[in-house]
């Protein structure tokens, strides 16, 4: 009997953005046949968010791919761990290690590299400088399709950014990583980092911190690579 491939997907969104982000690569995506979730998290809290991620998985009816975008990698590096989760996928996201945070990960940027405007906290909430969000978030994006991520932008809490990691799950299953090449949030150069320590397959395409609505193709096209070196016998 042939190897088929992995027909679950369940997509998990960063920080300062939702789900709606994922519209094109969800419509690729289940015009192949594959069943896609997109997880709807509220960014308060690592432990709150890997929770919401879980109860997606819970839900389905055999072995998904886990796919996560900048702060999602990390919910998807913890989240990984269900039994569920037959591989990951990295979309210029963060893929922390055992006791690191996305707080720990931004905390000693490269000399010379892009600092993303993130305004002071509020309440225990961050967002992104709305004068700054196209060229830093969105810049392969259109200047309304910025403008309007920009005003509708998720607060981003400091508990989700703080919440380390137990066990990467990257550790024990295999991933796969497309780095942003013109990534003015992430840099390129530490996107490569933690793919290579991940083990991760790493592909690459030039675009923003928004690549998976600006490059859809990409984003569809690794996923399935994914679903296809996670094959079941």
């Amino acid at each position: 009997m042939n190897a088929e491939r992995v027909k679950n997907v369940v997509l998990v969104h960063g920080g300062f953005v939702d789900g709606s982000g994922w519209r094109e690569v969800h419509r690729l995506l289940t015009g192949d046949g594959f069943r896609v979730s997109v997880v709807q998290h509220p960014t308060l809290s690592l432990a709150g968010d890997v929770a919401v991620t879980e109860r997606v998985l819970n839900a389905l009816d055999g072995p998904a791919i886990l796919v996560g975008h900048s702060y999602g990698g990390a919910v998807v590096t913890e989240a990984g761990n269900h039994e569920r989760v037959a591989g990951l996928v990295y979309v210029a996201a963060f893929a922390p290690d055992k006791g690191e945070s996305v707080t720990t990960l931004i905390a000693d940027p490269a000399p010379g590299a892009p600092v993303p405007p993130i305004l002071p906290p509020v309440d225990g909430f961050l967002l992104l400088d709305r004068d700054k969000f196209h060229a830093s978030f969105a810049a392969d994006l259109p200047v309304t399709e910025a403008e309007f991520m920009a005003d509708s932008q998720v607060p981003w809490g400091l508990d989700a950014l703080g919440g380390a990691i137990g066990e990467p799950a990257w550790r024990h299953k295999p991933s796969w990583y497309l780095v942003a090449t013109d990534d003015h949030m992430i840099p390129p150069s530490a996107q490569r980092a933690m793919a290579r320590r991940a083990g991760s397959t790493v592909t690459g395409t030039d675009a923003s911190h928004s690549v998976y609505v600006s490059r859809p193709d990409a984003v569809a096209d690794l996923i399935r690579q994914a679903a296809a070196g996670c094959a079941d016998d």
